[in-house]
Formats: C-alpha cells, sequence, structure tokens
C-alpha cells in the first residue's frame, strides 16, 4: 500500500514538474492607463528615480527600504538602488534608454529574494489632453521560477502592482495642473 502511495505522490511530482517545464522561459507582464497630463509631465516622473518614492508601490511596501542613487540624475545611465524588506527585496534597475517624452528602457538586476535580471520598458504616447501610458517588464524564468509563477499567478501580482504604480503616477502628474 505504501509503495502505491509513492508511486501516485511521485507521479503527481512527475507531471507537476513536465508541466511547469513546458510554460513559456520568458515572463511578460504589461499593464497601460491614460494619465491625465501630457506626455512630458509623465516622462519627467518616470525618467527621474529621485521622483519614485512618490508614486513606486514597492516604495509604500517597505518605506524604510535603503535607496541608492548613481550617475546622472536622470535619464541613461541614471541607476537605482534598494535594500529592503521581504516584499521588496534587494537590487538595482539601470536606465538603458531614454527618448524624451516617448520611451525608457531599464534593466532591473534582482539580488533577493533570488538574482535575476529582467527589462522594463515604458511607452508613453499622447491620448487627447493626456498620455498613454504602457509599462512593461519582461524576464528569463528559469525552472524554478516558473513553477512560482504557476503556484502564485505572478501576472496578477506584479500586474496589480503596476496598476497602482500607474494609479499613484497619475494622481502625482494630474495634480500639477
Amino acid at each position: 500500500m505504501l509503495k502505491r502511495i509513492f508511486l501516485v505522490v511521485l507521479a503527481i511530482i512527475a507531471a507537476f514538474a513536465a508541466y511547469v517545464a513546458m510554460q513559456p522561459a520568458v515572463g511578460t507582464v504589461t499593464r497601460s492607463a491614460t494619465l491625465a497630463a501630457p506626455p512630458a509631465d509623465v516622462f519627467a516622473q518616470i525618467n527621474d528615480f529621485h521622483k519614485w518614492q512618490a508614486w513606486s508601490p514597492w516604495a509604500k511596501l517597505d518605506p524604510n527600504a535603503k535607496s541608492t542613487f548613481e550617475g546622472p540624475e536622470s535619464g541613461k545611465g541614471a541607476v537605482f538602488g534598494w535594500s529592503g524588506n521581504s516584499e521588496v527585496g534587494e537590487g538595482k534597475m539601470t536606465i538603458t534608454e531614454s527618448t524624451p517624452n516617448e520611451r525608457i528602457k531599464m534593466q532591473l538586476d534582482f539580488a533577493k529574494p533570488y538574482a535575476n535580471t529582467s527589462y522594463s520598458e515604458f511607452i508613453l504616447k499622447p491620448e487627447g489632453a493626456g498620455t498613454n501610458v504602457t509599462w512593461t517588464m519582461t524576464g528569463e524564468r528559469p525552472f524554478f521560477a516558473r513553477a512560482m509563477c504557476i503556484l502564485f499567478n505572478a501576472d496578477k501580482m506584479v500586474g496589480d502592482m503596476f496598476e497602482k504604480g500607474l494609479a499613484n503616477l497619475n494622481a502625482i502628474v494630474s495634480a500639477k495642473k
């Protein structure tokens, strides 16, 4: 009887591992929102890491996180480092491309809770008197990360944070009018 239970458990584990292995090795999360401000106002908030604390949803998760800034004040080459609690982890973001009022690309190097590199992009497009902002993050998903994404729905977790961030950003840029 124990042998049968062991074989069933082993079969379940093998089936789960096969399912995980078939998941895409690259994951992407994208959210968009129309903000009530012109692209220049939105761009100014995203392109300067010093302004992120006011709207980043992760900043709210650990107000005591340590932040560091390197490189230029804003734009290409600007670097923001953080080290916080288990909800925000540790890592750094580097702006790799900055096209005024249109696009900002970043490399995210996570150190904790596990080492990984992802890429984030903000695309800004005028929409009436406002700006449509699309925030995307793409990254490699090793086997363990794919398993965690199945168990915890990473698209929803990260996507919800993107939505909060875009709402926070809208509150800031629309208040400046």
